[in-house]
């Protein structure tokens, strides 16, 4: 039995049938290395059993809870079924790439069961026409919590489901696992009472420990007085989310993206990819006639743990904003200045600490911290309020090496991400086996051409390309010798 962090706790007030909030990676897996051409639906069943006792998330659900004056807890579930989680469907024929995208948006859209484990998975066949996947493949789509997980840990779930070659053999290890009861009512308020005592010294030392920080941040601000500052305004993508969504995604070349960042000194993959999708939000809204004049700002979520490892669980993360430059028309220039916004935003966010927003909500009630978002939320839509965020690009680094599940080799990796009001467009971005990923979940309402948007993105990515290659000075061939006479 293990108590949810403040963080974790506001994951869950914000679900609601319009705003699930769960993190959704799709894995795409080629089957040409097996020898009988196919792996079964059983087969696939028995990887998540024989590997539920490595990862947590698996077998817990909420229980407790204190009327919101305090978290809830995870306990192990005494009733856990594995095949209510596990599910097994197919697109119909043709079944290509857009029929794909609205069966993941549809799927996506779908709030999970919270009196169970927080998680689903879904199994996909009939992907016989999805352009750029091997012939005979199928998908996995995770619906994981965000109370349960954040980016870093679902890299690490999908971890816990595959291994690094092809058929291992058991580990004969004994899955000790037990189910729990839930809390009682007496521990429940007990521990709700002392835990209420601890938050108002805990508030106060961490706002006195962000003093320091504070002073390094109006340093900042006065060696930065002269640059111009970004305004706060709304864009269609910050409004009332409705309950429908729409997705798409570009795949690029993970090394050709890495080189791309070398078109600017100082430049990192993230920079590139804040550029592709700032580009790619600037034409989609021009196109509209409502490119602001400002730049958008997005919000890139960071990690902050200690160390990675296998029993971090939970949200650890902070949020970092970077200007997406969506001003500038040239590619290049972008670039160059998303890479300098960033590198501002990170000495901003060191100044300050990372963490800080994670230590905060360990100070404030639980429902303190729940009805102050939906208040401020409901404030900003009903009114000209704008909030200093348009959208997100979160961005996950995925595993470099093969990894195969019952022998099925991962081709690709896709993520989505939760929507809200007033955040109604988020691009998750996943890299692994080659290939780096950037997958768009907007409400349909906002965004009524996906099509439209994803060909957005692909310019963008062509015109950085173009951008990157006419810089290049020309390679000299070498001279021929003169023979001598």
């Amino acid at each position: 039995m293990q108590q949810l962090t403040e963080m974790d706790y506001a994951f869950v007030q914000m679900e609601s049938n319009r705003t699930p909030m769960h993190i959704s990676p799709i894995i795409f897996y080629d089957q040409s290395g097996i020898n009988s051409g196919k792996v079964r639906f059983k087969q696939i069943l028995e990887v998540f059993a024989g590997n539920l006792h490595k990862s947590a998330v698996f077998r817990r659900k909420l229980a407790g809870g204190a009327m919101g004056l305090d978290t809830p807890y995870w306990i192990e579930d005494e009733d856990f079924d594995l095949e209510f989680h596990v599910r097994h469907i197919a697109l119909p024929s043709p079944g290509d790439w857009r029929q794909l995208c609205i069966l993941l948006a549809r799927l996506h859209a779908r709030g999970l069961d919270m009196t169970r484990p927080l998680w689903e998975a879904y199994v996909i066949e009939g992907l016989n026409e999805v352009e750029g996947l091997p012939a005979n493949s199928f998908a996995i789509m995770l619906k994981v919590h965000h109370a349960a997980i954040d980016g870093v840990s679902a890299a690490e779930i999908l971890s816990a489901i595959h291994s690094t070659i092809p058929h291992p053999k058991p580990t004969g290890m004994a899955d000790k696992w037990q189910g729990e009861k839930p809390p009682s009512t007496l521990r429940v308020w007990s521990n709700a009472y002392l835990n209420n005592l601890k938050r108002p010294l805990k508030l106060l030392e961490t706002v006195g420990g962000l003093v320091p920080g504070i002073i390094r941040v109006n340093r900042l601000n006065v060696e930065h007085a002269d640059e111009p500052k970004s305004t706060a305004f709304k864009t269609r993508f910050n409004h009332r989310v409705s309950a429908f969504r729409v997705t798409d995604a570009i795949v690029l070349d993970l090394a050709a993206v890495k080189a791309m960042k070398n078109a600017v000194a100082e430049a990192t993959v993230n920079d590139v990819i804040v550029s592709v999708v700032g580009g790619g939000v600037r034409k989609y809204l021009q196109a509209k006639g409502e490119l602001p004049e400002s730049s958008l700002v997005c919000g890139a979520p960071i990690n902050v743990r200690a160390e990675r490892n296998s029993n971090s669980i939970g949200n650890q993360v902070g949020m970092m904003t970077i200007n997406m430059a969506t001003d500038e028309a040239d590619a290049l220039q972008r670039l160059r200045a998303v890479s300098e916004h960033a590198r501002e935003s990170k000495a901003y966010s060191s100044a300050l600490g990372t963490s800080t927003m994670l230590e905060l909500s360990q100070g404030l009630w639980p429902s303190v911290v729940g009805i102050g978002m939906r208040v401020a939320t409901l404030a900003a839509v009903s009114s000209d309020l704008a909030l200093p965020l348009h959208t997100i690009v979160s961005n996950v680094p995925g595993p470099q090496v093969p990894l195969y599940l019952a022998g099925a080799r991962i081709h690709m990796l896709m993520g989505m991400g939760p929507t809200t009001d007033m955040m109604g467009l988020f691009h998750a971005v996943i890299s692994g086996a080659g290939k780096i990923t950037i997958n768009f979940v907007c409400c349909r309402e906002m965004l009524p051409d996906p099509g439209f948007y994803r060909q957005c993105l692909e310019q963008a990515w062509s015109e950085l390309e173009q951008a990157a290659m006419a810089k290049k000075p020309p390679s000299k061939k070498p001279g021929r010798k003169k023979k001598a006479g």
